[in-house]
């Protein structure tokens, strides 16, 4: 028995240094990352925003993220947590569809973006891809009577590039995005 014991004390005491080093770790990485593993804030008109944490945009003046199946929640992100064969969650991404085709008949032969009508993991993903913004830009162009080309080029400025050009796809963070949109004259 005392053997027992000594032997589950010495597995708890490497397991408590193996995760600890794991922990120092993961917090040194974060630390060599763009944020520093902290959240972006931007301030605008004395209001906060979290541009890490996805907003949601409902006039057809703003560029659209992704759909959130926590309605945005940051308190309580996750997913749908249905599979792509799961009859409900096809249906919703038809529906997603069918909408999204009504809000830009010009693109009714374009491709649709899988982003703009599939939510992420968590349901807060700030981020589009380029060719998710660039869908919306005709849209966008005729209600805020912009000349296309403008959209397209705030939208390249405003594309980031992946981390240390190597680690994940080039994206655009929506909330500055349409920061920036809001800057245009």
């Amino acid at each position: 028995m005392k053997n027992h014991i000594v032997a589950a004390f010495r597995l708890t005491l490497v397991m408590l240094a193996v995760t600890g080093i794991y922990l120092l770790i993961v917090y040194g990485g974060s630390k060599i990352l763009p944020t520093k593993g902290d959240a972006e804030i931007i301030t605008q008109n004395g209001q906060k925003f979290y541009a890490n944490i996805g907003q949601e945009f409902k006039s057809d003046q703003y560029f659209h993220g992704r759909p959130s199946s926590v309605n945005y929640n940051a308190a309580g992100s996750g997913g749908s947590n249905k599979g792509p064969s799961n009859e409900e969650y096809l249906e919703t991404v038809q529906k997603r569809i069918d909408t999204l085709k009504m809000q830009h008949p010009e693109m009714k032969h374009a491709k649709v973006p899988v982003e703009l009508v599939t939510a992420s993991g968590s349901g807060l993903d700030p981020d589009i891809s380029e060719e998710g913004a660039l869908y919306q830009v005709k849209k966008i162009a005729q209600v805020r009577n912009l000349p296309e080309e403008t959209l397209r080029n705030l939208v390249k400025n405003q594309t980031e590039k992946p981390f240390l050009g190597l680690l994940g796809p080039s994206k655009v963070n929506v909330l500055k995005l349409n920061m920036a949109l809001d800057q245009l004259k």
